[in-house]
């Protein structure tokens, strides 16, 4: 259906721009026999443009997550892309803006999720991609700008829009029975977490290497190289520890404290947060903004930490089972994993629904799972969680649903956010019908078959 289609090709644009960035990167490097790079612009919006290897790498990308290959998909990505860049025109044109701060901050997030993804040391993605770390996040900086813009308008157009159960029914009424999707095997998967908290004689360590690590610096070895060597920050390798400029708010209250303490270039004696042990340079302030790096050793959890972390879940595991405590409550009350927390501790789709495909989570919970019976409470089990931190959790294992195809008793969530998106679709339509008539729009005619402009 053309409606499971156009809310499939969002969600794609929406949640993939990583590894779409990266694709882009590297199609934009393939070149023909006599050595020139292969590319053209296929739209042009304004001064915004979409060139072939965007649609095509988006494509590739789109198929590789088990999409149709079809021209009308192609058509309704290559549609997306052009509609992003009308988005992006016309918020020059209503002077909608994204501050930098919010751009800088999410091209870090999304550097640190490109070498982290890519297992890649940055010498090796700089040789793969034939750029170094600098340029690719110059271009990704740009994509996420217009992201980010696009986004705004996005929201903007369709703030107001509302999705009734009525709606929802007629929705899922108007899809054929034979064009239903079929799902997979889903499962209601709970869990409480409690992270391992380091005895104060690990802290006391990690305090002591770190003071050496400063005394270094302070006798004129590099902040960065030694942030590259020792720190614990996942994100090190894409920044040497510099943080970039953030404001008030944007870091947890002992970072931020620490940050306004100091004056520019002095470096911290070691301090605790959430995250563990850090020192910190103050590179520069600006009123509420300020720039720093930091080293952040998380110490190492004995044997006796991740007893205690054990022992408090097993207690709280009994509690459950002899029903004095409801496992949702525990949940929201005693985890540590905020991701769940705020859901009574359940696995979510990406719509928000507590079904969950086998095919889509951890692959260490479908473990667990495996040895447990519908109904059960695992035990303490210890784990890292995706941040790097030890952590111990119980698993409850609600319920499990059989393969089927799509109805509203099973999937009322899906189908909601399906319809939803539907409704968003045609509100966006009319937009981009309306709109264009302010901005150049030039489509290459070999596209024609598309339609797009009809």
């Amino acid at each position: 259906m053309k409606m499971l289609l156009n809310e499939r090709i969002s969600r794609f644009l929406t949640v993939s721009i990583v590894s779409l960035s990266m694709a882009i990167a590297a199609h934009a490097q393939e070149k023909d026999k006599t050595g020139f790079v292969v590319d053209k612009i296929i739209a042009k919006v304004d001064n915004y443009i979409v060139i072939k290897s965007e649609l095509e790498s988006a494509y590739q990308a789109y198929l590789a997550e088990g999409n149709p290959n079809s021209d009308e998909s192609k058509c309704q990505l290559f549609n997306r892309l052009i509609m992003n860049k009308l988005m992006v025109a016309k918020a020059e044109i209503d002077s909608v803006i994204v501050t930098d701060l919010e751009v800088d901050q999410n091209t870090t997030q999304r550097m640190n999720a490109i070498l982290q993804n890519s297992g890649n040391s940055p010498e090796e993605l700089e040789r793969r991609y034939g750029k170094s770390l600098e340029q690719i996040r110059v271009e990704l900086r740009d994509q996420i700008r217009e992201q980010l813009l696009a986004r705004e308008m996005t929201g903007r157009i369709t703030k107001d829009i509302k999705i009734t159960p009525a709606e929802v029914k007629r929705f899922f009424n108007k899809i054929p029975k034979d064009s239903l999707p079929f799902y997979s095997s889903d499962v209601e998967i709970g869990q409480i977490v409690k992270n391992v908290k380091i005895s104060n004689s690990q802290k006391e360590e990690a305090k002591r290497r770190l003071s050496e690590i400063r005394d270094r610096i302070l006798s004129g070895e590099d902040f960065n190289t030694l942030a590259e060597k020792y720190s614990e920050d996942p994100s090190v390798k894409a920044n040497g520890g510099e943080m970039g400029f953030v404001g008030r708010g944007q870091m947890v209250p002992q970072f931020e404290a620490m940050a306004f303490k100091l004056r520019k270039g002095e470096i911290s004696q070691p301090f605790e947060t959430s995250f563990g042990i850090h020192i910190m340079q103050l590179i520069d302030r600006r009123g509420n903004e300020y720039n720093s790096r930091h080293i952040l050793l998380q110490g190492i959890p004995s044997s006796e930490d991740v007893k205690r972390a054990e022992n408090y879940l097993d207690s709280l595991r009994t509690r459950i089972l002899s029903d004095s405590i409801k496992f949702e409550y525990a949940a929201k009350e005693y985890s540590d994993d905020m991701g769940t927390k705020g859901h009574g501790g359940y696995f979510t789709d990406p719509d928000g629904g507590i079904h969950v495909s086998l095919r889509e989570i951890d692959p260490v919970v479908y473990l667990a799972l495996d040895t447990m019976k519908v109904g059960q409470i695992s035990k303490p089990l210890t784990y890292r969680t995706e941040d790097g931190k030890d952590a111990v959790r119980v698993l409850y294992f609600k319920a499990k649903i059989p393969p089927h195809q799509a109805n509203l008793k099973d999937d009322w969530h899906r189908i909601q956010s399906a319809a939803l998106a539907e409704k968003k679709d045609k509100v966006i339509g009319k937009w981009f019908n309306k709109s264009r008539q302010d901005v150049f729009i030039n489509i290459d005619p070999s596209y024609n078959y598309c339609k797009i402009l009809e």
